[in-house]
């Protein structure tokens, strides 16, 4: 690939500065030769721009009879609110893989959300000399996945609304004969809802019969089940409840009325989502084809009918529209980082309140490009405890691949917060603590990676633990990591300095990788619960196991809830459980390895497309406010050179 060699300044500038010299000074590889290089053939990369490109998923039909390369998830302790380098640590590995080591490698990471990006964290191309460039087009729009998943969301929760309003205000009959007007036969989508009533696909509307007619065009929903919100992709803390349809357009008789009844509004409580929350974006990761994807955005659960049968995105006639508006977005996007190593940027679901993975597609196009001998760097968002356990659990139990290193990224500074250190806020100077050394902080904060890595020897791989170097860190401290982190039962520990040196840095937590993958048995992988046990026992067994709870508390609805989905043949799937980041328990403020506490679950919420259900547990919001100054402040644009400022 002509890895350039880098040449990192002191101090490091900006993370934009770093994206914009190495864009100008030592220029990108054109992207269809990257594609070439990396093993894409013509017809499998479309240019998006000059720095990014759709690849098809037609790559993996080509090699479907080639071995895969050999699978690393990167993942991280309990994070400070300024973040770990989870993603530079992956980022950075990839580069010594590819460009030091002269491994095939990708690195396979998610779509940024523009509510951090804007917000209080930031953006996901890495920092520093082991980044994702052009940075700013990473972490801007980029090929337009997120907005597409906005607007079949949105379309979903619009079907929603609207079919509640025509069915509270029309018959039987009516609704029928509007949804079958005289000539126009069934579509495709409405005999798919045919076949789940037991009707005759092959019947003409006329055909049917009242009984029929009437089971076909009315959903019926009970409206206290209904789940589906709509999304946006910014930080928004005044739309998490809101109250809609209080147009004076959106006024209806009631059906059934008598003459001369006065029309009432048609309105009801719902709320938004992020749009990385949303379940079309964990469709997109858990997808293995197009195929795939169609069935998954069809059998997508919305509510309930009053008899409480499950309503579903093709039962309001949305789901091969919603295929339409996600055509594009199945396919990965390919860029490079600072060392022209590849990189696949696909699915960006948080890790707090999604699965926050990338997706299956990436990881399975990325295997097969780099082959037996090669490396596919893939991340887990957030935490092990959250990004991790759902990695193993959910992705790789969809995905059916087996990885053979999981990477917990630690920091000394993370590692004195855990050890009881003063609060670290953002946008706020770091404590004394933070900048001396003091390796008794160090040594009891440990106790929060010694956790992490235990729970992954429970799921059979080798673990690699990256410390992930700051200025201020001391040898005294970084050694204290690494014989806690030995002892603690990882396969090695290795201080890596990628951020400041690109992947020079992480070479040799690179070599380390190489050798725990050498000497991984597949045979050992294993999950941490069988899918077959009630919803309560694995909700119990990953609070339990993972988080270390004494129990779990259900909430009355989480109660009827567990009693619905295990009734309508939905407790079987897998758990993707929502919490906060910043400690194993649901109290944020619960650093180290806390004890004594339980989980409290306060909803379930369906993901039955996606393939799992979603237990929300104590405050966790599924939509971020913004904080008194965020980031936005520091973004503005060169109207001269058209440059865009201040992003990090």
């Amino acid at each position: 690939l002509g890895h350039p060699k880098l040449k990192p300044k002191t101090p490091v500038p900006s993370d934009i500065r770093v994206s914009q010299d190495i864009v100008k000074d030592v220029g990108l590889l054109p992207i269809d030769e990257l594609a070439m290089a990396a093993g894409i053939e013509d017809g499998e990369c479309f240019p998006w721009g000059i720095s990014k490109a759709k690849v098809s998923l037609e790559v993996c039909k080509r090699l479907k009879d080639s071995p895969d390369g050999n699978y690393v998830v990167v993942t991280g302790i309990n994070p400070t609110p300024l973040g770990e380098g989870k993603s530079t640590t992956t980022i950075g590995l990839a580069q010594a893989l590819g460009a030091v080591l002269g491994k095939k490698c990708f690195a396979c990471i998610r779509q940024p959300s523009q509510g951090p990006t804007f917000g209080i964290k930031g953006g996901a191309a890495g920092g520093g000399y082991a980044q994702v460039v052009p940075m700013e087009e990473f972490n801007l729009h980029l090929t337009g996945d997120i907005h597409a998943i906005t607007a079949a969301n949105n379309l979903l929760a619009a079907a929603i609304d609207t079919r509640l309003f025509h069915e509270d205000s029309q018959s039987d009959e009516a609704l029928f004969r509007r949804l079958c007007p005289n000539g126009k036969s069934f579509s495709a989508v409405m005999k798919r809802r045919l076949v789940k009533l037991g009707i005759d696909e092959n019947k003409a509307p006329s055909e049917l019969t009242d009984e029929e007619k009437s089971k076909f065009a009315r959903l019926d929903f009970d409206k206290n089940t209904i789940t589906w919100q709509r999304v946006l992709d910014t930080c928004d803390r005044h739309l998490r409840k809101i109250n809609i349809g209080i147009g004076p357009k959106e006024k209806f008789k009631p059906r059934g009325s008598e003459p001369g009844t006065e029309k009432v509004q048609h309105n009801r409580e719902t709320g938004f989502d992020i749009t990385v929350a949303s379940e079309i974006m964990a469709v997109l990761a858990l997808s293995r084809d197009l195929a795939d994807m169609r069935e998954k955005l069809g059998a997508m659960v919305v509510g309930y009918s009053n008899a409480g049968q499950p309503i579903t995105a093709d039962d309001l006639g949305c789901g091969g529209a919603l295929t339409v508006l996600m055509k594009d977005a199945i396919m990965p996007t390919l860029m490079q980082t600072v060392e022209r190593t590849p990189v696949l940027v696909h699915a960006g679901p948080f890790a707090n309140i999604a699965i926050g993975n990338s997706s299956i597609i990436a990881d399975d196009i990325a295997l097969k490009l780099v082959g037996k001998d090669g490396f596919v760097v893939t991340e887990a968002g957030f935490g092990a405890d959250i990004g991790m356990e759902k990695f193993f659990n959910i992705k790789c139990r969809a995905s059916g691949l087996k990885p053979k290193c999981a990477v917990i990224v630690a920091t000394v500074r993370a590692l004195k917060m855990h050890g009881g250190g003063p609060v670290v806020s953002a946008g706020k100077p770091l404590a004394t603590e933070y900048i001396e050394e003091n390796t008794d902080l160090v040594e009891k904060g440990s106790a929060n990676l010694v956790k992490h890595i235990e729970n992954a020897r429970k799921f059979g791989v080798n673990v690699v633990v990256a410390i992930n170097k700051f200025k201020t860190d001391t040898d005294a401290e970084i050694e204290v990591v690494k014989q806690k982190s030995l002892a603690a039962g990882a396969y090695d520990a290795v201080m890596s300095n990628h951020w400041a040196l690109g992947g020079e840095g992480a070479a040799n937590l690179a070599r380390a990788v190489e050798k725990a993958c050498e000497e991984n048995d597949e045979s050992n992988f294993k999950f941490l619960y069988d899918v077959n046990i009630s919803i309560r026992e694995k909700i119990e067994s990953i609070s339990k196991e993972i988080y270390g709870a004494d129990g779990v508390d259900f909430s009355e609805v989480a109660e009827q809830q567990i009693t619905q989905y295990e009734s309508t043949g939905f407790g079987k799937l897998p758990i993707c459980i929502a919490k906060t980041q910043y400690s194993f328990s649901c109290d944020a403020s619960a650093k180290g390895v806390p004890t004594g506490f339980r989980i409290t679950v306060r909803e379930i919420r369906s993901c039955a497309g996606a393939g799992f259900l979603y237990p929300i547990c104590g405050d966790i919001m599924t939509i971020p406010g913004l904080p008194t100054r965020p980031g936005f402040y520091d973004v503005d644009i060169d109207t001269e050179t058209g440059e865009v400022q201040g992003l990090f």
